[in-house]
C-alpha cells in the first residue's frame, strides 16, 4: 500500500519514487565551515548550476528519479537550496532530520545543554517539529531520520539521537537511515533502534559496504532491517574497500536471497561547503569514481557480470526504497 513521503516539494506517493539513491548529499559541510565563509562564501547560483549539471543527465540517461539527502542538521543542510535543485531538475529530494556522529559532528551545543538539563526532550521536539510541521521555519518536512555512531561504539551522546529517532519513527512512521563509521556497529544500531520502539522494516543500516565480512552482513540482516551499500566509488579511505570487492559482497548476498533488503548509493556531496578539500594527488585514484554516476555506469554493469539479475537490481534501486518508505 502506497504511503505519502515528504520531499522538498511536498508530499509524493511512495509508488512514485522510482529509481532511488538512498544516501546522498546535495550540499555538505563539516561543522566549522561557517567560520570560513569570508574566504569561501556559498555561491548559490554556481552551486545550483553544478547540481543541475550532475543530476539532469542521470535522470535523462538512466532514469534516476529520487535521492535521499542524508545531510544532518549541523552539516550544512539547506532545504531551500534542495527545493531549488528539485524545481530545476524534477528530482524528488527527501530531506533528513538528524545529527552526525560525535567525532565529526557538533556535540558542543547539546553537551553544554546536557550539563544543565535532560536533552532528550529537546531532540524529540526537533524531530517531531521537523517531520510534522517543517524545517527551520519553512513548510518543508523531513521525510527520513538520519542518525550516526562512531567507529566501534555508540557513545552516550549519539544514543540520545538514536532513541529520539526511534520514538518519533514509531509515532509518525518516518523511516530511519544510519551512518556506521567504517561499517561498524550495524547490529548494535539495529538492536538499539528496535529496543527504543522503531519497526525493523523502517530501519536502514548504512555504509555497510565498509565491511567485507558476509557473516557480519547476515547478522545485521537477521534483525529484519534493510542495509545499504552506499559509499560506492569511495575506495581505500575511511575503511572502504574497493568497489570490485563491494560488488562481490552484494552479489553473494543477492545469491543468498537478500536482494530485497539492499539499497545503493554513493554518500557523495555534489557541493562541499567551505574551501575545496585538499586531496593529495596520490589519492585521486581512490576517489575518481566517487560521484553520482558510479552506480549506473560501473556498479550495475559489474553486478550483472557477477550474476546479479535485472530483477534483483530493480529491487535494490526501485522496489526496496518504495517499500522502505511505503510500509
Amino acid at each position: 500500500m502506497a504511503k505519502i513521503v515528504n520531499t522538498v516539494l511536498g508530499p509524493v506517493s511512495s509508488d512514485a519514487l522510482g529509481k532511488t539513491y538512498i544516501h546522498e548529499h546535495i550540499l555538505f559541510g563539516y561543522p566549522g565551515y561557517q567560520g570560513d565563509m569570508t574566504i569561501a562564501p556559498f555561491d548559490w547560483d554556481g552551486s545550483l548550476k553544478l547540481c543541475i549539471d550532475v543530476i539532469k543527465p542521470l535522470m535523462d540517461e538512466y532514469g534516476l528519479k529520487t535521492a535521499v539527502d542524508a545531510t544532518p542538521n549541523e552539516c550544512g543542510r539547506d532545504v531551500l537550496f534542495m527545493k531549488a535543485v528539485s524545481e530545476a531538475t524534477g528530482l524528488n529530494i527527501i530531506p533528513a532530520s538528524g545529527y552526525y556522529y560525535e567525532g565529526e559532528g557538533a556535540p558542543a551545543y547539546f553537551k553544554q545543554r546536557a550539563g544543565m538539563t535532560d536533552i532528550i526532550p529537546d531532540v524529540l521536539e526537533i524531530f517531531r517539529t521537523e517531520t510534522t510541521k517543517g524545517i527551520e521555519g519553512t513548510d518543508i518536512k523531513a521525510g527520513v531520520f538520519k542518525v550516526a555512531s562512531s567507529k566501534g561504539e555508540i557513545t552516550p551522546y549519539e544514543e540520545v539521537f538514536f532513541k529520539a529517532a526511534a520514538k518519533v519513527s514509531s509515532e509518525e512512521g518516518i523511516p530511519i537511515i544510519t551512518h556506521t563509521q567504517e561499517g561498524t556497529m550495524g547490529p548494535e544500531q539495529a538492536d538499539l533502534l528496535i529496543a527504543a520502539g522503531a519497526d525493523p522494516k523502517r530501519i536502514n543500516i548504512g555504509h555497510m559496504g565498509g565491511s567485507t565480512d558476509i557473516q557480519y552482513h547476515l547478522e545485521v540482516l537477521s534483525k529484519g532491517v534493510y542495509i545499504s551499500v552506499d559509499r560506492c566509488g569511495l575506495q581505500g579511505l575511511v575503511g572502504c574497500p574497493w568497489d570490485n570487492v563491494r560488488m562481490m559482497v552484494i552479489a553473494a548476498l543477492c545469491a543468498a536471497g537478500y536482494a530485497d533488503r539492499i539499497m545503493l548509493a554513493h554518500d557523495c556531496a555534489i557541493k562541499w561547503l567551505g574551501r575545496p578539500l585538499p586531496i593529495p594527488e596520490e589519492a585521486f585514484p581512490l576517489v575518481e569514481n566517487w560521484n553520482w554516476r558510479n552506480v549506473f555506469e560501473n556498479i550495475v554493469p559489474g553486478l550483472k557480470k557477477l550474476g546479479v539479475s535485472d530483477e534483483q537490481i530493480n529491487l535494490m534501486l526501485v522496489e526496496n526504497p518504495k517499500r522502505f518508505f511505503g510500509y
